[in-house]
């Protein structure tokens, strides 16, 4: 048993996993078809999971019960006991989510090489929230959506449409062409305070990567480049925070009028 048990934690692709109990319940409700679930021995008669292990066993995953030398062995602190081996993440096309808007105007978030998986999470879990049609990643020099950025995403992941390109300038041409308009979160000069930007139309939403923020060539492919009034000292705002702030303020926009 402890050499079966050793061969399946070496063949865990870490990508693949989601942990932590928020994240494995949302999975489940989702209809994600996870391969297996793993819990904590001394988890397993906890209140707290009575309905998650039931979910699962009426959606025929497999719940297997490990000891903690399992969960110890694992590079995620805050499993809380529970891990799920999913299938790869499956990604959408730049061309579906174009033709599948959901609301009067399309609404896109796209993330100029993020490399931090919390922030690319917490972008998503965000983009969800304010009722985003999906979230665009470049291949390269971004965080993909790994074990971290679901957790981080507390289950938005399976819920938003995820699109990952070869290019960011390639697919912000291609939303332009579908009459998207691209505003890019940039402070610097010629950029326009958010409250005076117009984001009631069909409107992707560019946020640059943290520290270096927007890259010059994705710059200049936006319409217009946007920024988030500042009056204190401090000179910029966490990359995740500031993108929650420019997407609930195309909400606010995009609120019915009295």
């Amino acid at each position: 048993m402890p050499q079966q048990r050793s061969q399946r934690e070496r063949a865990l692709d870490y990508d693949d996993v989601m942990y932590g109990i928020h994240v494995v319940e949302e999975a489940l409700a989702a209809d994600e078809k996870l391969r297996t679930i793993h819990v904590a021995d001394d988890r397993k008669r906890d209140p707290q999971l009575r309905k998650l292990i039931a979910d699962a066993k009426e959606r025929d995953v497999t719940v297997r019960f490990e000891d903690r030398s399992f969960f110890a062995r694992l590079p995620f602190k805050a499993h809380q006991g529970v891990i799920a081996i999913a299938p790869p993440f499956a990604y959408a096309s730049l061309h579906d989510v174009i033709g599948a808007r959901k609301g009067v105007h399309g609404f896109f978030v796209i993330l100029d090489h993020l490399t931090d998986p919390h922030n690319v999470g917490a972008i998503i879990r965000t983009a969800e929230c304010a009722g985003a049609d999906a979230v665009i990643l470049p291949e390269r020099r971004s965080a993909g959506v790994n074990a971290t950025v679901r957790k981080a995403a507390a289950g938005a992941a399976e819920h938003l449409a995820i699109v990952r390109v070869g290019n960011v300038n390639d697919a912000i041409r291609t939303l332009k062409k579908a009459g998207v308009w691209v505003a890019g979160a940039d402070a610097g000069p010629g950029s326009v305070a958010m409250y005076e930007a117009d984001f009631d139309r069909d409107l992707a939403l560019v946020i640059g990567a943290e520290g270096a923020g927007l890259a010059q060539l994705v710059a200049r492919e936006c319409d217009y480049l946007v920024r988030i009034p500042m009056p204190g000292v401090t000179e910029s705002l966490n990359a995740s925070v500031a993108a929650g702030v420019l997407m609930y303020e195309v909400l606010r926009q995009r609120r019915p009028k009295a």
